[in-house]
């Protein structure tokens, strides 16, 4: 999928129903000119409603839908007549999608499995007919209650991709190239950074036909948590993997430092992110021979690593096992 379908954010403004008038209405037949009260209740506003559909993987479909209105609820009739509900409004979203209010940013729900519902804005209730007001000192009231107002709010979509497996590094670190050797992936490659400007998942396959999904994030720089190069855009795809597979090229100048930046910038946008499994990828690993990589070794991360080159095809197969062993102990 091209960049410009890629759509991971949007900011829609959504509109309830107002809930219906209750009815003043007084019985009256041919046979009783002054019957008593039978006004019925209004009908409940429309709702807006966010539901889960694991078909879809982008918010491209309500990029240029700015306005979500719900239906109104009908008003109450004669000899009690309840109005008619108003419709529902439903935003089919993609699995991982959250809202947010555009004016807090507080997160009001998330939405993770398919065909989950939940309400975004809740419709106006409907008003009670006179019906209900009347008593023994007021047999004929001539008032009944309106419905509820209807609520109009800006909100916030966000999507934060699912994958078992995260690439995370610096803009061409090899992320993009490794996807597209171990899947069918096909995302834009290049020998200048920041080729890669949409997350991109492919499906890895694995021995018995197993599969695992590997996300590939655009490349993180160091500032990335204050907005730095493509910022924190990107950072919240990270949040929804099962395990990070952090990538640094082996010509880099300081591999331990490198990896220590994107490790300082993914505890400074959400701690939380350190608690998942990481692995190493010493990647271009075709351009050492075996002293360079004696050397290299002897000062890398206390974490499993393992060289890798995805053009020469070395440390692939390897790579899977390790990836599919980790994710076995996660699950």
């Amino acid at each position: 999928m091209s960049s410009s379908n890629f759509v991971d954010y949007v900011k829609i403004c959504c509109r309830s129903g107002n809930g219906g008038a209750g009815s003043t209405h007084f019985f009256r037949d041919k046979l009783n000119a002054k019957g008593g009260p039978d006004g019925g209740d209004g009908g409940k506003g429309g709702d807006v409603i966010l539901r889960g559909n694991k078909q879809l993987w982008t918010l491209l479909h309500l990029k240029f839908r700015k306005h979500i209105y719900a239906k109104h609820g009908g008003a109450g009739g004669k000899s009690r007549k309840h109005g008619a509900n108003g419709a529902d409004a439903i935003i089919e979203v993609p699995l991982g999608t959250i809202a947010r209010d555009s004016e807090s940013n507080e997160i009001e729900l998330k939405i993770t499995e398919h065909g989950e519902q939940k309400i975004l804005i809740n419709g106006g209730r409907g008003g009670l007919g006179n019906d209900h007001f009347k008593s023994p000192t007021n047999r004929s009231p001539k008032y009944a209650q309106p419905g509820e107002p209807l609520v109009e709010s800006w909100k916030i979509l966000e999507l934060k991709l699912l994958a078992d497996v995260g690439l995370v590094g610096f803009p061409n670190a090899g992320k993009s190239t490794l996807l597209s050797t171990v899947s069918a992936a096909k995302p834009e490659i290049a020998d200048y950074p920041f080729t890669t400007l949409v997350p991109n998942l492919g499906i890895v396959s694995y021995r018995d036909d197993q599969s695992f999904v590997m996300a590939d994030i655009p490349g993180i720089i160091e500032g990335a948590h204050e907005g730095k190069g493509l910022g924190v855009r990107f950072l919240r795809h990270i949040e929804r993997n099962s395990m990070l597979l952090f990538m640094v090229p082996c010509d880099s100048d300081d591999i331990k430092k490198e990896y220590n930046i994107l490790v300082d910038e993914l505890r400074l946008y959400n701690p939380e992110l350190l608690d998942k499994s990481r692995i190493l990828a010493i990647s271009k690993c075709d351009l050492l021979d075996e002293e360079l990589t004696q050397e290299i070794e002897s000062d890398l991360p206390d974490i499993p690593h393992l060289f890798i080159s995805s053009v020469a095809n070395i440390g692939i197969t390897q790579l899977k096992d390790m990836l599919w062993s980790n994710l076995t102990e996660v699950k």
